[in-house]
């Protein structure tokens, strides 16, 4: 699981220069940012912070992402 503290310093690497970037926790498996849509997996516990990563969910709705997230 992400820690709470975790999650109030990360950001969508994608959004981070242009705003805030912030990130939701979903099913504790996913971080969805609210500003652009890309959803991040969370594998062993560790966030896959990547953009090609981000990217590869962006069209899948919330409810359709595979829980736990693939592992490569």
């Amino acid at each position: 699981m992400v820690s709470q503290e975790l999650l109030e310093i990360l950001r969508c690497p994608n959004c981070v220069r242009e705003k805030d970037g912030m990130l939701k926790l979903y099913k504790d498996a996913w971080l969805v940012c609210q500003d652009c849509g890309r959803k991040y997996p969370i594998v062993d516990e560790i966030p896959v912070m990547l953009i090609d990563e981000g990217d590869k969910w962006i069209q899948t709705a919330e409810d359709k992402l595979p829980v736990p997230p693939p592992s490569k």
